[in-house]
């Protein structure tokens, strides 16, 4: 079935986007960028391939037509050595102005053993132009499928289901008295074979103190009902498995070095990040294939179908931050943080077999940003953090107190 689903839904694709370039073709009004790729994982191995975009010429990622495609092929020739990704992006007119589009969105993708292919309808409210402040909306159908489990890090934490998913997304930023904030909800449902549903919720705001101190504030609730696949559930250190496709990084596993995402001293940033327990969680991610429970492995991982969590960070005075973010040019891009921060978290049980407890953790960090912002101004790029959690409220068996070293990729509070 998967095999029929995606290959009928990419001759489609491919059938349309064809059509479009023969239809500009006629006006010389449409052009194909391609660019070379080359990436990295542990099943792949060197990933080469060519990535390509299409656009009618001066519209800058804002007009008809969008195309995004990549092909790639893994020189370590697994089963399957080809994989690729295409989104097609078509603007409906009547309902889009300059920075409130309306579009339709085409995609088909498989790459790192998942299927995702899927139809969406995307709806943005901009005022004037003004990007930072914005509403949007948007709709996703979509059949997703984990097929090869050798991609991923932790195998416990996937099912190899078929899945029919509607996804609901909602997202608001503005600004008040207190500075910029933002709130955004997604809501999934999940109708093939066994019914379930997930949502999550999530609100940040950001207060300006001084020219060099400010305070972020996120407040997050992750809710997903009984017989809901792992890879959607949360847990206290890291974001959901599902999300870690969104990013080539942590979309397979090696592309950040296996060791060291096993080890536990590596946190991807999302979900209730309650980052002190990143170790914890990983730790229960492990498959007891080769080692005894009584050594220490455990059997099912620590996972959540509800969980309540509240993140602060305070951006202090820091002359290295301060000298660095006055470089010319390279601080337009470049952005270190000097921060305290503090995260807690609780379970909302909502399920019989649902985990309980509360859990907080403090510590102090930094943080290196790149970020290109796309054509709507939303943040692109990178974010690399090395933090100390020296407060754990639940140290499983360790002093509460104690230097704990972790490297972070992302952020969830991002202004």
């Amino acid at each position: 079935m998967a095999r029929i689903y995606s290959l009928t839904l990419s001759l489609f694709l491919l059938l349309t986007f064809f059509n479009l370039q023969e239809a500009e073709a006629q006006t010389a009004r449409y052009e194909l960028l391609p660019s070379p790729d080359l990436w990295y994982n542990d099943v792949d191995g060197i990933r080469v391939g060519l990535r390509l975009k299409g656009q009618v010429p001066g519209t800058f990622e804002d007009g008809p037509h969008r195309l995004d495609a990549g092909l790639w092929l893994g020189l370590w020739f697994p089963d399957l050595p080809v994989s690729y990704y295409l989104s097609l992006t078509e603007p409906i007119q009547p309902w889009s102005e300059y920075g409130s589009e309306a579009n339709i969105q085409f995609i088909s993708s498989i790459r790192t053993g998942y299927h995702n292919h899927g139809i969406g309808f995307n709806k943005r409210w901009q005022q004037g132009f003004d990007e930072r402040r914005f509403r949007e909306i948007g709709i996703y159908n979509s059949f997703e499928k984990r097929f090869d489990l050798e991609y991923t890090p932790f195998p416990l934490l996937w099912s190899e289901n078929d899945k029919l998913l509607t996804s609901v997304k909602f997202e608001l930023q503005n600004d008040h008295e207190l500075g910029w904030y933002n709130l955004r909800t997604d809501a999934s449902l999940q109708y093939l074979d066994e019914v379930y549903a997930f949502t999550t919720i999530t609100a940040t705001q950001r207060v300006e103190l001084h020219e060099h101190w400010a305070i972020r504030l996120r407040a997050f609730t992750g809710l997903a009902t009984s017989g809901t696949a792992p890879e959607y559930l949360f847990s206290r250190g890291i974001k959901p498995a599902a999300q870690w496709m969104d990013n080539g990084s942590t979309r397979a596993k090696g592309t950040i070095p296996n060791r060291l995402m096993q080890s536990g001293n590596v946190q991807v940033a999302g979900g209730a990040n309650l980052r002190g327990y990143t170790n914890q969680d990983i730790h229960s991610f492990k498959t007891c294939q080769n080692e005894a429970v009584d050594n220490g492995c455990i059997e099912s991982p620590f996972l959540f179908n509800g969980i309540l969590a509240f993140n602060a960070e305070l951006d202090y005075w820091n002359p290295v931050a301060v000298a660095f973010n006055k470089i010319p040019y390279i601080s337009e891009f470049l952005r270190f943080r000097s921060y305290f921060f503090f995260d807690t978290g609780t379970s909302l049980e909502i399920t019989e077999n649902d985990l309980s407890g509360s859990f907080s953790n403090a510590g102090a960090g930094f943080s290196l940003s790149l970020n290109i912002p796309d054509y709507h101004g939303k943040p692109r790029g990178i974010v690399l953090r090395y933090e100390i959690p020296f407060w754990l409220s639940d140290s499983g068996g360790e002093d509460s107190f104690k230097l704990r070293h972790l490297i972070g990729y992302g952020a969830v509070i991002s202004f």
